[in-house]
């Protein structure tokens, strides 16, 4: 879909959720919030996409529709699409190394189970980064895709770079891979990520796990940090002490939630931001607009 196309699916777009299917504020336990880390001056001006007014538009694992999910092909794709932004998920091999995977097995979206037959259950951390960099993780989605690997995250880190976009990273599973907020940050400081114009415009770093959003708040405070999910309204404030966004699935939220995180002030002094999640491409700009939200993952 080229940039003409985007603005007319946001202007025009579907009818609005019907009113049986508007989604409610589920307020369902999360990770408890502990001790918050250093808190900076605030950062710079919101981020946005210049040809689309409105809510900042994410392509979920990439352009996940037209390549496979979380591939350099899916980073192409996204930039030739239009999008500014990709979001992405991370998680560790077994020797220590960062791949981009959404599963915690690679059964689904690689040719593990043929490669590796006895490997069952094809868990992430089971195997060596050589050992995945052997596997073809795009001939699931599509023959053209044959050749595609599962990338590590330099590598995803560089093409990004090359296309000049913007991450939303999350930070998978944490609890299975313990000081993985470490090496994530060497990695993107050795990237050049952590400088002064990728972390006020270009980065934010997510996940459903409180606890991973403090570590990565004390390691590099100026880094945007956003929570997946949607804690009770009565634990929200304990939130702005180390992350920026609250980012939810579409389902679980409704505008009156949105408008309270919006009164909070997150841990750069700035208004706490909604992204939302599962937000479907062509009618997200109504459903941001019903909603409140400042970013959609489509």
């Amino acid at each position: 879909m080229n940039q003409r196309s985007f603005r007319i699916a946001a202007a025009t777009g579907c009818a609005l959720l019907a009113a049986g299917l508007t989604p409610v504020c589920a307020g369902s336990a999360q990770a408890s919030p502990g001790t918050a880390g250093r808190v900076t001056a605030p950062l710079a001006d919101a981020v946005n996409i210049p040809w689309l007014s409105g809510p900042v538009v994410v392509a979920h694992r990439g352009a996940s529709r037209v390549a496979p999910e979380n591939t350099l092909a899916a980073v192409d794709a996204a930039d030739r699409q239009g999008f500014k932004w990709v979001e992405n998920d991370v998680q560790q091999t077994r020797d220590g190394k960062l791949v981009v995977m959404h599963d915690p097995t690679l059964a689904r979206t690689t040719d593990a189970r043929r490669v590796f037959p006895k490997r069952a259950p094809w868990r992430v951390r089971d195997f060596t980064a050589a050992e995945i960099a052997r596997l073809d993780a795009g001939t699931w989605f599509g023959k053209r895709y044959a050749r595609e690997r599962v990338p590590t995250l330099a590598e995803f880190l560089r093409r990004m770079e090359d296309h000049d976009l913007r991450l939303l990273l999350e930070i998978k599973s944490p609890q299975l891979y313990p000081g993985i907020e470490a090496r994530i940050v060497k990695e993107l400081a050795g990237a050049g990520w952590l400088d002064r114009g990728h972390v006020r415009r270009r980065l934010v770093v997510q996940s459903f796990s409180a606890r991973s959003m403090q570590t990565v708040h004390r390691l590099v405070p100026d880094v945007r940090t956003g929570f997946l999910g949607n804690p009770p309204l009565n634990e929200l404030a304990s939130y702005t002490r180390y992350v920026d966004q609250i980012n939810p699935q579409l389902s679980k939220v409704n505008a009156q939630y949105v408008a309270a995180v919006h009164r909070l002030r997150g841990v750069h002094g700035r208004r706490m931001e909604v992204f939302a999640w599962d937000v479907p491409l062509g009618n997200h700009a109504r459903i941001a607009s019903a909603y409140g939200f400042d970013g959609v993952i489509v």
